[in-house]
């Protein structure tokens, strides 16, 4: 091919893995496992548009045949990379480890180190290849045995996504088919016919389309994260304003507005905070300062103080709140504490809410001296409302703050909720 193709090619394919990488930077919903992988296909592409650059700014000029092959191999090296780079991405998606006992791995780079050691030594044996006085690249007559390995990796990279289909989503399996299968045929093609231009743009081409393909199967997930989370929020909300516990708490304020006028107003402001913090989880995606959380959970027990009076005993040994949770996740597991463990006890039943600070966590605890429940039991499997709250409590603990919800009870001395929250992992 005339050097003019191939610079236009070549100019071609690097616009192509320029774009791809910016796009990988800017685009928010790709997880970050992806972005890196991504990042470093587009950036080895780059390296080798820049080889072939220099490579085609040298001929003809007097260059020792030393440095010609140096960069011949720097080139093929780069733009062959991405086949075992693929295998890697494979195993990731498919939540497969990627250590030296994974069969496919493990064949897949014996294959590409017996290439390597082949390309290093064409310059000195000719049999695959072999640059003349000219400094023109020469195929030697072995040439296609030097790419057979690279056509081997190929096609166990299309049996592995095959076999795989079933752990992938149809635009991924799609995306790696669209990697590959171009990948491959032009390969064929070189193996008989120099088109080294070509392949360069073939394989850039079909990582772009693969980076695309990703990047519209990770946005749809992100889209139906969101809803999901709307849909959390929902009935967050939905579990802890309970029909009965609005109409006990307004039966309670009612009662006080004839026996203590005061003090149901000052029950009212208490109802209306309470409310309000609910109303604003709605609204909260994220995590809230321990604060905030707390002077809600301290509204809903003072509500319940108005209707159980002395029988409820409420105790707070808060000796850090710098940090964050969740908003709605004190509250719901104090709620159960009142509903499961006092309310479940005769006599005065005690709550008692603390705060723990740790070298690597946060520890809140909710306390109850209520009849308590057997741990190997279905957990609350009679009240929808209680199971709905504690799921929707572990799930956002875990995906907003990286922390989690533990559970021990023992019959006849009560429960302990613990939420844990870690330092290293704790939401801005």
């Amino acid at each position: 091919m005339s050097d003019v193709f191939g610079s236009s090619i070549i100019s071609a394919a690097l616009v192509l893995s320029v774009m791809g990488l910016l796009f990988t930077g800017i685009i928010p919903e790709f997880d970050r496992w992806s972005k890196h992988f991504f990042q470093c296909y587009f950036m080895v592409f780059i390296l080798c548009c820049l080889i072939s650059f220099a490579d085609l700014l040298l001929f003809g000029h007097p260059v020792p045949r030393a440095a010609v092959f140096l960069m011949t191999v720097l080139e093929s090296l780069f733009l062959l990379l991405p086949m075992p780079m693929l295998t890697v991405y494979l195993l990731h998606c498919c939540g497969e480890t990627m250590r030296r006992g994974n069969k496919l791995l493990r064949v897949v780079l014996g294959l590409w180190a017996v290439y390597v050691v082949m390309l290093a030594s064409a310059e000195f044996t000719g049999v695959f290849s072999y640059h003349a006085s000219d400094n023109y690249y020469y195929r030697g007559p072995l040439y296609p045995l030097l790419l057979l390995p690279l056509v081997v990796i190929l096609l166990l990279n299309l049996a592995g996504v095959v076999r795989r289909r079933a752990q992938l989503s149809r635009k991924v399996f799609l995306s790696f088919l669209i990697a590959i299968l171009p990948m491959t045929a032009v390969l064929l093609v070189h193996l008989f016919i120099d088109v080294l231009p070509l392949v360069d743009i073939g394989f850039i081409v079909s990582a772009l389309s693969m980076f695309i393909y990703i990047q519209s199967d990770q946005t749809e997930r992100y889209i139906e994260k969101e809803r999901e989370n709307a849909r959390l929020r929902t009935d967050i909300m939905l579990s802890q304003i309970q029909p009965h516990f609005l109409y006990n708490a307004l039966g309670a304020i009612q009662e006080l507005c004839d026996s203590d006028p005061k003090t149901a107003g000052a029950a009212t402001a208490k109802f209306a905070r309470y409310l309000q913090g609910n109303m604003r989880s709605l609204s909260e995606s994220g995590a809230v300062a321990f604060d905030v959380e707390l002077q809600h959970t301290k509204a809903y027990l003072e509500l319940e103080k108005l209707r159980f009076m002395d029988k409820l005993i409420v105790r707070y040994d808060v000796t850090c709140t710098d940090f964050k949770l969740p908003t709605l996740t004190l509250q719901p597991i104090t709620e159960n504490a009142v509903r499961h463990g006092t309310r479940g006890k005769k006599g005065v039943g005690t709550v008692t809410v603390a705060t723990r600070e740790y070298p690597d966590r946060w520890e809140i605890t909710v306390t109850d001296d209520g009849p308590g429940f057997d741990p190997e039991a279905p957990m609350l499997r009679n009240d929808g409302h209680a199971h709905i709250g504690i799921w929707n409590v572990r799930e956002r603990l875990h995906s907003i703050s990286g922390g989690d919800l533990r559970i021990e009870s023992e019959i006849g001395k009560g429960t302990t909720a613990t939420i844990i929250l870690p330092k290293k992992k704790e939401a801005k």
